[in-house]
């Protein structure tokens, strides 16, 4: 199971999926540009001590990152567009969970793009939630369907 960024805004945001990553041992693919420069130094000081336990795979488009994508992994698109409800769906161990951009979402060729469109059912007055905590939300779901949570180490 992946998660990818889609041209990341925020680049506390990257650092916090780093962590998240790291601690759920997922591969994670940040898909450029980014609204930041995502050097070596930012993304040591976005992601503390964790960029070297993160799976981090970063691809310089959409194009680049569409060539690179596994055979047969599904891409799975969170969106507040979306048709589906992510509580409804059935998670595959090699899907890729793909978030948008934090100010605008995916262009419709991305959203086209997405073997399945989901969306996180919240409260009628709000607006959507931050996307690391909608990709946490997707993975535990994910990652609890496939019985695919790291294991603990056995003492």
């Amino acid at each position: 199971m992946r998660l990818a960024l889609f041209q990341p805004d925020i680049p506390q945001n990257v650092g916090a999926a780093i962590r998240l990553s790291a601690c759920l041992n997922v591969g994670l693919d940040v898909i450029e540009p980014c609204a930041f420069a995502l050097d070596d130094r930012s993304l040591k000081r976005a992601a503390l001590d964790y960029g070297p336990l993160a799976h981090l795979t970063r691809h310089a488009s959409w194009a680049a990152f569409i060539a690179a994508r596994p055979g047969p992994a599904r891409l799975v698109l969170l969106t507040t567009r979306g048709e589906s409800l992510l509580t409804h769906f059935a998670f595959r161990p090699d899907d890729i969970l793909l978030m948008g951009r934090e100010s605008a979402g995916v262009p419709p060729e991305v959203h086209a793009a997405a073997d399945a469109r989901l969306r996180i059912p919240i409260a009628p007055a709000a607006r959507s939630l931050n996307v690391v905590t909608a990709a946490t939300l997707a993975l535990g779901e994910a990652l609890r369907q496939n019985d695919a949570f790291p294991r603990p180490l056995e003492a």
